[in-house]
């Protein structure tokens, strides 16, 4: 796949494209990328960013909530959408022969949504349902407690879905008001990626979105401030869940790549330390595993694992003689190599398909502003040493950094900050 592939465009209003021909394949994947997430709505409005989402599939001024699933379903494409904090994606796979459909389609939703009060009233519904799903999604409700508590007080710790308060108080005005700040030129990213060619699609685009609003209200966000916190919270359930965690690196941090790293030896793997002495070794949890979460101006490494009411405490003294391992002793050379390759294999495998190098395109230009090429993302991983990646764990996993949610059944727990204690 030659660099040159990749081509980036500003149109006449400010919507900026970006494609990518991939020749020896049948399809498209197209995205309209909006630089905007629930971190910049205001608090009184949490939810309206994924609001939004929901009501731009449920019509247009000339198609109904029908009429665009029977037109994507009637040439075989896919179409979905999702708010992520820092932006949010509507996206169409389909065959390169559809595209112009495909076009048309996205620039209907995302400038001319009805926001009828009939669906609006229905589709408070259906997001209040999600809301309750979380809650019965033990999983997920514990990241969303942790994160919660992790960034009190800050838009970044508030759930992207809001609250049944929130969402229940949500206006037809108030959707038009926030729409019409946010879903303006300088704010849209357009990726498509596939067998397709950069002058036509933009010929496309340049016509379908002409007429987008160009202003646009700037936004000033704070860093958030992170105070590790211990939440325990009772709920009957066959299995607790812990989240564990530290604040991490923002998307264009200098040692971005020796977190990737850190985090793969951590739990990002099956062969990680996580994975093998809690799960394989000691048979503590059927679930473990941690991730990077990276923002804008912020960045958190979190563990979750799931494990029997009566074995948090032995877990969590695990997974903490694991941090402090990985921060005070000499870091092997054979492991630092298995999760190089670990990461250039996943990282490659990723982007075989078009909606993933889709999606890889319109985030990089969200956070960078420019493309990485895989080689210049291979080479970064490649250039990692232990000492790095030493260094990188002492500096994040430094001692009273680390924050943890339990959810379960557990009675009586106590987790005194000492045994928390990373140092």
């Amino acid at each position: 796949m030659t660099q040159s592939a990749i081509v980036r465009d500003v149109l006449p209003n400010g919507l900026r494209l970006l494609t990518e021909r991939m020749p020896h394949v049948r399809s498209v994947s197209i995205g309209v990328w909006l630089a905007r997430g629930s971190r910049h709505e205001p608090q009184e409005q949490s939810g309206i960013a994924h609001f939004v989402e929901h009501m731009l599939f449920k019509g247009t001024a000339t198609r109904s909530a029908e009429d665009i699933a029977q037109t994507i379903d009637s040439i075989g494409g896919q179409m979905d959408a999702f708010t992520a904090k820092e932006y949010a994606s509507y996206y169409i796979k389909v065959l390169d022969e559809h595209l112009p459909l495909a076009v048309d389609v996205l620039s209907d939703i995302v400038m001319r949504p009805a926001f009828s009060p009939e669906d609006l009233e229905r589709e408070k519904k259906v997001v209040l349902e999600e809301i309750k799903m979380v809650e019965d999604t033990p999983d997920d409700l514990v990241h969303e407690l942790f994160t919660e508590h992790f960034w009190q007080n800050h838009p970044l710790g508030r759930p992207i879905l809001g609250t049944k308060e929130t969402v229940e108080s949500l206006t037809a005005d108030g959707l038009r008001r926030y729409f019409t700040s946010a879903y303006s030129s300088p704010n849209i990213i357009i990726a498509a990626v596939g067998n397709i060619e950069h002058a036509k699609v933009r010929d496309l685009v340049a016509r379908a979105f002409e007429a987008l609003p160009t202003v646009s209200e700037p936004i000033n966000g704070t860093p958030p401030h992170v105070i590790p916190q211990i939440v325990i919270r009772n709920k009957e359930l066959e299995q607790s869940h812990v989240c564990l965690g530290t604040p991490a690196y923002q998307q264009d941090h200098v040692d971005r790549y020796s977190s990737y790293v850190l985090n793969t030896v951590l739990g990002g793997s099956m062969s990680s330390r996580l994975f093998q002495n809690v799960r394989e070794k000691r048979g503590l949890a059927y679930a473990v595993f941690s991730g990077l979460s990276a923002y804008r101006d912020a960045g958190s490494v979190t563990i979750y694992a799931g494990c029997a009411n009566t074995a948090v405490g032995e877990l969590i003294d695990v997974v903490i003689g694991e941090l402090r391992r990985i921060k005070d002793e000499p870091f092997p050379e054979d492991e630092l190599r298995r999760a190089k390759d670990h990461l250039k294999g996943s990282l490659m495998l990723n982007l075989e398909s078009t909606s993933s190098r889709m999606s890889h395109l319109a985030r990089q230009e969200i956070y960078f502003d420019r493309h990485f090429g895989l080689d210049e993302t291979l080479e970064g991983v490649e250039k990692v040493t232990t000492a790095e990646v030493q260094r990188v764990a002492q500096d994040l996993f430094g001692n009273g950094a680390l924050a943890a949610t339990v959810l379960g059944a557990v009675n009586g727990l106590q987790l005194p900050p000492e045994r928390l204690a990373l140092g």
